[in-house]
């Protein structure tokens, strides 16, 4: 996956789901081991070295498989204005196990920490699991697209001003997508004056 990919969609929630992703050459696959899913967690800065759990191997890459496709399902679902499977992602809700704290920080503001339960690797990835349950009851669905991209099946919340935003990025398909219209209108160019 390439480093833009890991957060580029303006949502921790669809960035987890991008992890999963294809485009016009091949499927790409971030999940291949635990490792790759308790690094991400840390790119994305759910989850700090101090709290690295430790499952057995292959566990927790196949529970954050899981949930994916449990977020994937449910947000196809809320997309396309039909009725939610909400069983999908109750399943890691009911396993999730978290409490908060208030925590005084060094300039004396006080910040609301939730602390998330890591004895299974559900547990563990409940925090994901409990921003896709907000997202689905509270996101604003219009702001939720694919890239338009034919070939780019990333997603992103739009979060700009004008709510605009077309492409997964300008760098990826915005800037390939004004190439090829460019290239459409020399070739149409060239041959309007043979």
């Amino acid at each position: 996956m390439p480093a833009e990919s890991a957060t580029l969609s303006d949502d921790t929630v669809l960035d987890f789901l991008n992890t999963s992703a294809s485009d016009e050459t091949r499927s790409n696959e971030y999940f291949k081991s635990d490792q790759h899913v308790l690094q991400w967690m840390q790119a994305n800065r759910l989850i700090t070295s101090a709290t690295l759990p430790s499952f057995t191997e292959g566990t927790l890459v196949n529970a954050a498989r899981s949930l994916r496709e449990a977020i994937r399902k449910t947000l196809f679902q809320r997309k396309a204005g039909l009725r939610v499977n909400v069983g999908l992602l109750n399943a890691f809700l009911m396993q999730g196990h978290y409490r908060l704290n208030l925590v005084r920080q060094s300039n004396g503001q006080v910040r609301l920490m939730h602390e998330y339960g890591h004895s299974t690797p559900e547990q563990f990835l409940a925090q994901i699991a409990n921003a896709a349950a907000e997202m689905l009851a509270a996101g604003d669905f219009t702001l939720i697209r694919k890239c338009e991209s034919d070939t780019c099946s990333l997603w992103f919340y739009d979060r700009t001003k004008a709510h605009r935003r077309r492409w997964c990025s300008m760098a990826r398909c915005g800037n390939r997508r004004k190439v090829a219209a460019y290239r459409a209108r020399r070739k149409g160019d060239d041959g309007g004056m043979a």
